[in-house]
C-alpha cells in the first residue's frame, strides 16, 4: 500500500537549495535515515532541473542512471568509455547532479565524483560529513555548502498529519493524537508517513487509547516483514 503524502515544511532549508541552485553551488544535505532527505530532493526536482542518481553506491549505477537522464544508449561500451562520454555530456548539460544515499565512498567512486564536479555543480545527500563514515571523498568536501536536515517540530508534525487528514488520507480523529504521533516518532518523517500509512487502513478507532498501542505495534511489525506479506 502506497500513501502519496503531501510535501510539507523545510521551507528554510528549500529556500537555501533554491539560491544553491541559482549560483550552481555544490552542496551537502545531511541527515540521519529517515529524516526526508530522498524527499526533498523529489520534491525540488519537480521544478529544477536535476539529474538524480537514486543509489550512489556503485559506479556503473550511477553511470547508468545519469546515462538514462541524458539519453545516451549505453550500448556494447565498457563503463570507462561510457563514463568518459558521460563526463562529455554533464559539461554542456549546464545541470545539478545529486548523489543521493551517499554512504562509504571508495577511491573509484570519489574520483568520478570529483571530475563530475569539474564540469557541474554536485549536491550530495548523506548521514554523516566524517571521513570514517563517508570514505574517500571527505577532502572534497570543504567546497560544498552545508544543507541539515533535522527531525520535523511538533508544528511540521502537525502540518502533515493536517494535510493528510485534509487530503482525506487518513481519519479526521488523527488530529487528535499529533502530540502522540510526535513523541513516538521522534518526528521522524519515515515514522510518520509509517504511521499514517496504518491510520490509512481505517482498522483504528482513535477514541480507545488501546488502539494507539496497536497501531505502534503493526507499523513495527510492518517495517520488519516484508510489505507484500500484508498488502497484495
Amino acid at each position: 500500500m502506497s500513501l502519496a503524502l503531501p510535501f510539507v515544511g523545510r521551507r528554510k532549508e528549500v529556500a537555501r537549495l533554491d539560491w544553491l541552485h541559482a549560483q550552481r553551488q555544490h552542496a551537502l544535505i545531511l541527515g540521519s535515515a529517515g529524516v526526508g532527505k530522498t524527499a526533498l530532493i523529489k520534491n525540488l526536482a519537480s521544478r529544477l532541473p536535476l539529474l538524480i542518481c537514486p543509489q550512489s553506491g556503485r559506479l556503473s549505477d550511477m553511470v547508468g542512471a545519469l546515462e538514462n537522464q541524458l539519453g545516451l544508449e549505453a550500448g556494447e561500451q565498457h563503463l570507462i568509455p561510457r563514463k568518459n562520454r558521460l563526463l562529455l555530456a554533464l559539461a554542456g548539460a549546464q545541470q545539478i547532479v545529486v548523489f543521493d544515499g551517499v554512504g562509504w565512498t571508495t577511491p573509484r567512486l570519489s574520483s568520478f565524483i570529483e571530475c563530475v564536479m569539474e564540469r557541474a555543480a554536485v549536491w550530495i545527500a548523506t548521514r554523516s560529513e566524517h571521513s570514517w563514515d563517508i570514505g574517500h571523498v571527505w577532502p572534497l568536501l570543504g567546497h560544498f555548502e552545508r544543507v541539515k536536515l533535522n527531525p520535523f517540530h511538533p508544528a511540521e508534525t502537525r502540518e502533515l498529519v493536517a494535510a493528510a487528514s485534509v487530503a482525506g488520507l487518513i481519519p479526521r480523529e488523527a488530529l487528535n493524537i499529533v502530540a502522540w504521533m510526535h513523541r513516538r516518532s521522534n518526528g521522524c518523517p519515515l515514522v510518520l508517513r509509517e504511521l499514517l500509512k496504518e491510520l490509512a487502513t481505517g482498522r483504528y478507532d482513535l477514541t480507545n487509547p488501546h488502539a494507539l498501542k496497536l497501531l505502534d505495534l503493526d507499523r513495527r511489525i510492518h517495517e520488519l516483514l516484508p510489505v507484500t506479506s500484508f498488502y497484495k
